[in-house]
């Protein structure tokens, strides 16, 4: 979005910014690679966040109308799928990413953060509405962050606090883009935080947009599960994506504490497919850990091969339970900044860059072991059996 619109407020793009994407998009089509864009992916202009107070502000929704109209009619003819926001309900618990919102100016307050996300429906449905008018078969996608969510017992308080849990978390945002409408719980939802709908600035036209510009098909990032226990019977927890959780005694977790279920994904297509009844697309899989290159700068990672290798068997099982899974993108293809922790080294790409924490390094650029074996992957589109 800065790239092409710096300030975020701006009527005409930035032709150079416009150019850099050209050139991308063109790159990849000329090597056969399919692109898929997210609009707004963690990037909101700082002046929209400064200035206007980020996405609790409803002029944000006419910038982000503005920016989505430009790119989308430069790239329509190239682009055949996209998607709105990235982790749109990652605000839940961090909301200065996904909506530009700090404490300063009100990310503390949960009204701001659902009037944030109100103004974020609005502006997806409106990308929608202008992506159809472009291209009949274009296919514009929300994206979430999806982790699958399980009692820690059988106790029903638990079952219940899990059942809330994923309304709130992995279904909330999904709901209203793919379903067009704000589900019957928003109402327990909103009374959570003292609220009620009348307390959010919406109008007749904005749920009239919901309804008739849904997704077309939902994206979601996929890294790990949890489980929720309210009794207070288990102290033993453990990080997360964003949000932690207690710990599962069934599962092994990364090097910072994300519980590794592949079978959790099988899971997260049933149930994402069960309520919705439209395509999914993996866009996030992979595994943050520590790499240690040989004097080579050669990285034997066969965790992380073995960490995909399972979460594409579960894809596999899924498809085979009649999930209509419409594609998988890894994270990630390079070492870069992770943005939950923004470490270096917390590696999840195929290729390893000479950089620590501290930007010390050459940026020299080195395929692991995993790149290798990724490659055959998609040459194949799928595992092999070697």
């Amino acid at each position: 979005w800065s790239r092409i619109f710096p300030n975020g407020d701006e009527t005409q793009p930035n032709e150079a910014g416009l150019k850099f994407y050209d050139d991308v998009i063109d790159q990849c089509l000329a090597n056969n690679i399919e692109p898929v864009i997210t609009i707004s992916h963690y990037e909101l202009p700082l002046n929209l966040a400064k200035r206007y107070g980020g996405w609790k502000n409803r002029y944000l929704i006419e910038f982000y109308e503005t920016f989505a109209r430009a790119i989308l009619t430069r790239y329509a003819s190239k682009v055949k799928y996209w998607m709105t926001f990235n982790e749109i309900n990652s605000a839940a618990h961090f909301p200065v990413m996904g909506q530009g919102l700090v404490p300063s100016t009100g990310a503390n307050d949960k009204k701001n953060v659902f009037q944030a996300w109100h103004n974020q429906f609005v502006a997806s449905a409106k990308a929608v509405k202008i992506a159809h008018e472009l291209r009949k078969d274009i296919q514009v996608g929300c994206m979430i962050l999806y982790a699958t969510s399980y009692a820690y017992d059988s106790n029903p308080v638990n079952q219940l606090a899990n059942l809330q849990h994923n309304q709130d978390f992995n279904f909330f945002c999904a709901d209203v883009q793919v379903r067009g409408a704000y589900p019957t719980y928003t109402k327990r939802l909103l009374a959570e935080y003292d609220l009620t709908f009348d307390d959010l600035e919406t109008t007749d036209g904005d749920l009239a947009l919901l309804q008739q510009y849904p997704v077309d098909y939902i994206g979601f990032s996929y890294y790990m599960s949890s489980a929720v226990e309210t009794t207070g019977s288990v102290t033993d927890t453990v990080a997360g994506n964003l949000m932690g959780g207690v710990k599962n005694p069934f599962l092994k977790a990364s090097d910072w504490g994300w519980q590794i279920d592949p079978t959790g994904l099988r899971i997260a297509l049933n149930e994402l497919y069960d309520r919705y009844q439209k395509p999914l697309f993996v866009v996030e899989n992979g595994l943050g850990a520590i790499d240690k290159p040989d004097k080579n700068f050669y990285v034997e990672d066969d965790y992380r091969i073995d960490y995909l290798k399972q979460h594409i068997e579960a894809m596999a099982g899924a498809i085979d339970d009649g999930v209509d899974l419409m594609g998988y993108t890894p994270w990630g293809c390079i070492d870069l900044v992770s943005a939950s922790t923004g470490e270096m080294s917390k590696r999840y790409g195929f290729i390893y860059v000479d950089l620590d924490d501290q930007g010390h390094g050459t940026l020299a650029r080195y395929p692991k072991k995993s790149f290798y074996w990724y490659q055959d992957v998609i040459k194949h589109n799928g595992l092999t059996k070697k």
